[in-house]
C-alpha cells in the first residue's frame, strides 16, 4: 500500500462521521449569514477530532478555523455551510415536494461541501501524525458563499495570510479538475428617495423613487449593447414603495449584481451602473444611494496544482455508482429538459452520453464552453495557489439552484462522490507537503500573474460584512 492509499484510507475510516454531519446540515438548510446551527455543528466535529477552533474570523459569527499542527506547511481546506431561499426539498423523491412552503434547501449542496473539505482534513491530519510529518492542516468554514462574500472579508482581514496551499471542491456532474474560471461580482444597492403625494389629486407634487428605479433600469439594459460580451448584470427590486397605487413612491430599493471576467473590468461596469442610477435620480428629481453589499475577485488557475490534482483524480478514477444510484439518477434526469443535459456536456467539451451519472474523468484539454458564475474562493486565489475539485453529486444536466439539487443531497451517489472528492483534495494536500518543488511552482504560478496586477480586494475598508442581508 503506497501512501495515498495509506491516506485514502483514513479517510475511509473517518468517512462516516462526515457523511452524518453532511446530512445533519442538510437538515438545517440556513442561508446568508444565518448559518449559526450549521456553523455549530461544523465546530462541535473539529473538536470531535482534536483541532484547535477559532471562531468569528473577519467579524462574522459563522466563520471559523480548525488547526492540527504546531509548525510546517499550511495546508487548508475550505468548506461552505450555507443554503439558498425558496428552495425547501424532501429528499431522495424525483418530484417537487417542499419540506416547508417558502423554506430554505441546500440547492448548491453546501452541506456536502463543507463536510467534504472536513473530511480531506481529518484524514490528512490523522496520515501526517501517523507518518509523523510535520505541517498545519487547517479547515476554514466559510458561511455566506451565496452572494454574502465571506472569503472576500475573510482575506481583506489577512485570514489568509500565513496559508500556503487552499483546496476546495464542489457539487457538480461531473469528475474533474475544476476551471479556473469565475466572474469577478459586486452587489450593490442603489436606494432612491423622493416625495409623497396623492397619485390623483397632487401627482405634479410628487416625485417618485419607483420611477427612478424602473428608469435605472431602462437605462442599464441599454449599456448593455456597449459592454463586454461576458459580462452580466441583473437586478432585484428589494422596496417598490408600498403597495397603493393612489400614493405617489417615496422610497425604492433595487439590487444590482455587477459581473465581468476580469476585476477591474467589474469595477469600471460598477461605476457606469451608477452613474445611471445618478441619471435616473436627476430626471426624477429624486436622491440615490448606492451602497455595496458585497464583492468577489476573479478566480485565478494555478497550473502546478491543477496538475496535481489531475494525477490524484485519475489515480482514483470515477466514485463507484451502483445500479440504485443510477436508477434514481434516470428519474431525475426525467425532470430535466434536452437543453439542460447539453449544457453541461458543452461545459466540459464533450459527447453527451446516455450515462446519468458521471463515468469518467474530464480530460484538461477539451474545448469547454464554461457556464460561469461567481465566488469568493476568487479572492482566496489571488493571495494563496488554490485549486478545486468538482466531484458529480448529482445526475448529469441537473441544474444548481434547484429542487433537483436538494433532494439528491442526502443520497448514497452524493455521499460517495463526496467522500471521493476529499481523498483527491487530501491527496494534493500531501504532494504539497512532501514534494518542495511543488510547492515552489505553485507559489511561484501565482506570483507570477500578481506580479503583472496585483491583488486590491473588491471591497472598499468602510463596507463590512453585510450579516443582516438574508433580510432584505
Amino acid at each position: 500500500m503506497n501512501d495515498r492509499q495509506e491516506l485514502w484510507s483514513k479517510i475511509d475510516g473517518a468517512k462516516q462521521r462526515l457523511i452524518e454531519l453532511s446530512d445533519r446540515v442538510w437538515g438545517m438548510p440556513e442561508v446568508c449569514y444565518t448559518e449559526l446551527r450549521s456553523a455549530a455543528e461544523h465546530k462541535a466535529e473539529l473538536l470531535h477530532q482534536g483541532f484547535r477552533v477559532k471562531e468569528g474570523l473577519a467579524g462574522i459569527p459563522t466563520s471559523l478555523v480548525g488547526e492540527i499542527g504546531e509548525s510546517g506547511p499550511v495546508i487548508a481546506f475550505l468548506g461552505e455551510y450555507d443554503a439558498l431561499p425558496g428552495l425547501s426539498q424532501e429528499a431522495g423523491i424525483a418530484e417537487h415536494k417542499p419540506v416547508e412552503a417558502g423554506g430554505h434547501g441546500h440547492g448548491c449542496g453546501h452541506n456536502l461541501l463543507g463536510s467534504g473539505a472536513m473530511l480531506a482534513a481529518v484524514g490528512l491530519a490523522a496520515f501526517l501524525k501517523e507518518k509523523g510529518i510535520t505541517a498545519r492542516v487547517r479547515y476554514y468554514g466559510c458561511p455566506a458563499e451565496e452572494g454574502g462574500a465571506a472569503k472576500a472579508f475573510m482575506v481583506r482581514e489577512g485570514a489568509f495570510d500565513d496559508v500556503d496551499v487552499a483546496i476546495s471542491w464542489h457539487p457538480y456532474s461531473f469528475w474533474e479538475v475544476a476551471p479556473p474560471l469565475s466572474l469577478a461580482n459586486t452587489r450593490a444597492d442603489f436606494i432612491f428617495k423622493g416625495r409623497a403625494s396623492h397619485a390623483a389629486a397632487t401627482p405634479h407634487l410628487g416625485r417618485s423613487a419607483l420611477d427612478a428605479v424602473e428608469l435605472m433600469s431602462v437605462g442599464v439594459n441599454y449599456m448593455r449593447e456597449h459592454m463586454p460580451s461576458d459580462a452580466r448584470v441583473h437586478s432585484a427590486i428589494l422596496d417598490a414603495g408600498g403597495i397603493a397605487p393612489n400614493v405617489v413612491q417615496a422610497n425604492a430599493r433595487v439590487r444590482y449584481s455587477i459581473r465581468a471576467m476580469e476585476l477591474q473590468d467589474m469595477l469600471e461596469l460598477v461605476q457606469r451602473v451608477h452613474k445611471i442610477a445618478q441619471g435616473a435620480a436627476l430626471m426624477t428629481e429624486t436622491s440615490v444611494e448606492m451602497k455595496i453589499v458585497s464583492a468577489v475577485s476573479n478566480t485565478l488557475g494555478n497550473k502546478p496544482l491543477e496538475q496535481a490534482l489531475y494525477n490524484a483524480m485519475d489515480e482514483l478514477g470515477v466514485p463507484s455508482f451502483d445500479d440504485g444510484d443510477r436508477a434514481f439518477a434516470r428519474k431525475i434526469q426525467d425532470t430535466l429538459s434536452d437543453a439542460d443535459i447539453a449544457a453541461v456536456y458543452r461545459a466540459i467539451g464533450m459527447p453527451a452520453t446516455d450515462e446519468p451519472l458521471a463515468t469518467f474523468l474530464t480530460p484538461q484539454d477539451t474545448n469547454r464552453k464554461p457556464l460561469i458564475g461567481s465566488t469568493d474562493i476568487g479572492d482566496v486565489s489571488w493571495v494563496v495557489p488554490t485549486v478545486q475539485v468538482h466531484a458529480p453529486t448529482v445526475a448529469i444536466g441537473t441544474p444548481f439552484h434547484t429542487w433537483q439539487v436538494v433532494t439528491q443531497g442526502k443520497m448514497p451517489a452524493a455521499h460517495k462522490a463526496m467522500v471521493h472528492a476529499a481523498k483527491a483534495m487530501a491527496a494534493t494536500g500531501l504532494a504539497a507537503i512532501t514534494d518542495p518543488i511543488l510547492m515552489e511552482s505553485a507559489k511561484a504560478a501565482l506570483s507570477e500573474q500578481t506580479a503583472r496586477t496585483p491583488y486590491v480586494s473588491p471591497l472598499n475598508a468602510d463596507v463590512m460584512p453585510p450579516l443582516d442581508m438574508s433580510k432584505g
